[in-house]
């Protein structure tokens, strides 16, 4: 939910950005057209599947900023943003494989599907629209998630836990898993452990208290840094550029 993910929408930002809940349970529907200069994708901890162009992509987790090529100003995208550990069921392949990745869903999709889809959405008009371009996402992922096998709902207790700043340990023995056993799981989840996993939710949670107005020592104490000194360390190596930076309008 980094505020300079352009090409996965970020809440709150300025520019032509719309988000909305999703009908798929976890997820939310966004459109954005790209503005100039245009800023580098934040880390969330989440996957998207992106319509924009005529072409179907597949963002993976993100380690580090993320910067947008090949996107002119003015593109126009919508998107459909899954939770942390949500992708992997809809996208068929562990969220490992596309962390830092942008990928065309052909390559993880039969094409045919793909094919089909692709036509459907661009008959279903313009992305900035997003009515019906959305809705035929929000339908494709709902029935992806019907088909598979779903996970017995250690993920997304994982995902809660680490968001509330609860140690790996405690974590783990809270969903009956050895420490190696949950490294693993977040791996094929998430795209990364849950040490990481929990930097990159923390580094969530900081901006959106930030772009409240919460002063930045208050938004250390309450994301759970040890202090401000520690806020603006982990906010420039996950993020790339400092609090002021990513909170300035544009």
């Amino acid at each position: 939910m980094g505020e300079s993910r352009d090409t996965k929408g970020p809440p709150g930002v300025s520019g032509g950005y719309r988000e909305r809940a999703s009908r798929v349970a976890g997820a939310v529907l966004w459109t954005r057209t790209l503005q100039s200069p245009a800023r580098p994708v934040l880390p969330d901890g989440c996957t998207d599947l992106i319509w924009s162009g005529g072409r179907l992509l597949v963002a993976g987790p993100d380690t580090g900023p993320q910067s947008v090529e090949g996107m002119p100003p003015g593109t126009a995208l919508v998107g459909l943003r899954f939770a942390p550990g949500q992708g992997p069921a809809v996208f068929g392949v562990p969220a490992r494989e596309l962390r830092d990745r942008r990928v065309p869903l052909a390559d993880l999709w039969p094409a045919g599907r793909v094919r089909e889809l692709t036509e459907m959405l661009a008959a279903a008009g313009t992305p900035g629209s997003a009515t019906g371009v959305g809705r035929l996402l929000e339908e494709t992922a709902a029935a992806r998630l019907r088909e598979g096998t779903g996970e017995d709902g250690r993920t997304a207790a994982v995902a809660a836990a680490l968001a509330r700043g609860r140690p790996v340990a405690e974590v783990a023995r809270a969903v009956a898993l050895g420490e190696r056993q949950l490294y693993r799981l977040s791996l094929d989840a998430f795209g990364y452990g849950p040490k990481t996993l929990a930097r990159v939710l923390r580094l969530v949670r900081a901006l959106d208290l930030a772009r409240s107005g919460m002063p930045y020592a208050q938004v250390a104490a309450h994301a759970g840094y040890a202090d401000q000194a520690h806020l603006a360390r982990e906010v420039k190596s996950l993020a790339g550029a400092p609090m002021g930076v990513l909170l300035a309008p544009g």
